[in-house]
C-alpha cells in the first residue's frame, strides 16, 4: 500500500509549492515508509526534476524543495510488492521513456505488458510493476482505452515530457484517489485528508470528490481539461490485502515537523 499526491497550479498562483508539498508529503506519509520521492516540473521545462531515496518520509521532509516556478508535482511513498527498494529504478516516480510517474497499487501482467516494448527495464536489475503502466501511457499517447490491458490495481499519476504542462491522473479499481479543485489549482491525493491537510497549511478551500473507478483525467494550469471512462479491472480481488496505514508513525512525526515548517515559512 502506497501513498500518491500532487498538483498542477497556474504559473501565477500565490501557492508557496514547497510548504504545500511538504503538507502533501506529510499528510500519505503513513501510507509506506519503504522509500519517498517526488518530481516537479515549470512551464517552461520539458524534463521534470526526479528526487527520491530510500527512507521514509520523516527522513525526507526537511529536504524537499519545490521551486516557486513550478506549476506541477507528483508525490510518493512507497510500500513496496514487487521490485525492492535497494534498486532505485524501482522506487517512484518511475521512469518509461517520456513518462514520469508514481503508482498505489499492484500490476500482475506488468512482464507481459512489458515484453514487447525494448525500452523497458531500462535500468539494471528493474522488476516494479508500476512501469507497465506508464508503458501503455507512453505507447498510446495517454489513452484511456489503453489502461483497460492492466490487470490488477491502481491510483496512478504521471507527466508525459511530450505534453507540456499537463499531469494525467488515473484510477482504475482497487486504490483510492480523491481530487480537491481550488480557484487556481488541482490537488489530487490517496485521502481526503491529505487534501484536508493542504487546506489548512495553505488557506485553501477546496471541492473535494473522489474519483470515480475507470476514469482519466487531464490536468493543466490548474484545471481538468479533459475526463474519459475505460473499464477497469473489477475482477482483480487481492488474496492477502495490506491495511491503508502502514506507518502511523511516521504520519505523526511529520505533521508535527510540518507544524513547525509552517511557522518559520
Amino acid at each position: 500500500m502506497c501513498g500518491i499526491a500532487g498538483y498542477s497550479v497556474r504559473s501565477r498562483s500565490s501557492l508557496e509549492r514547497t510548504l504545500a508539498a511538504q503538507a502533501l508529503l506529510a499528510a500519505i506519509a503513513e501510507r509506506g515508509a519503504d522509500a519517498v520521492g517526488y518530481a516537479y516540473r515549470s512551464p517552461a521545462e520539458t524534463y521534470p526534476t526526479v528526487v527520491k531515496q530510500r527512507t521514509p518520509a520523516s527522513k525526507f521532509l526537511e529536504r524537499l524543495s519545490v521551486p516557486e516556478t513550478a506549476t506541477q508535482l507528483l508525490v510518493h511513498v512507497r510500500d513496496y510488492t514487487k521490485g525492492h527498494p535497494s534498486i532505485a529504478a524501482n522506487n517512484h516516480p518511475v521512469r518509461h521513456g517520456p513518462i514520469v510517474g508514481i503508482h498505489n497499487g499492484i500490476i500482475t501482467n506488468d512482464d507481459e505488458l512489458l515484453a514487447p516494448h525494448s525500452c523497458a527495464r531500462s535500468e539494471p536489475r528493474m522488476t516494479v510493476d508500476s512501469e507497465a503502466i506508464f508503458a501503455l501511457a507512453a505507447h498510446s499517447r495517454n489513452d484511456a482505452g489503453a489502461l483497460e490491458r492492466l490487470r490488477g490495481a491502481m491510483a496512478a499519476a504521471w507527466i508525459d515530457e511530450r505534453e507540456r504542462d499537463t499531469i494525467f491522473l488515473a484510477r482504475g479499481a482497487g486504490r483510492p484517489m480523491w481530487l480537491g479543485e481550488g480557484r487556481e489549482s488541482v490537488f489530487f491525493a490517496s485521502t481526503e485528508g491529505a487534501l484536508e491537510v493542504v487546506e489548512r497549511y495553505c488557506d485553501l478551500k477546496l471541492r473535494k470528490r473522489e474519483v470515480k473507478h475507470g476514469t482519466l483525467l487531464a490536468v493543466r494550469g490548474g484545471q481538468v481539461v479533459r475526463r474519459e471512462s475505460f473499464r477497469p479491472d473489477l475482477a482483480y480481488v487481492e488474496a492477502d490485502p495490506l491495511p491503508a496505514v502502514r506507518a502511523p508513525a511516521e504520519r505523526d512525526y511529520c505533521l508535527m515537523r510540518l507544524a513547525a515548517l509552517a511557522r518559520t515559512a
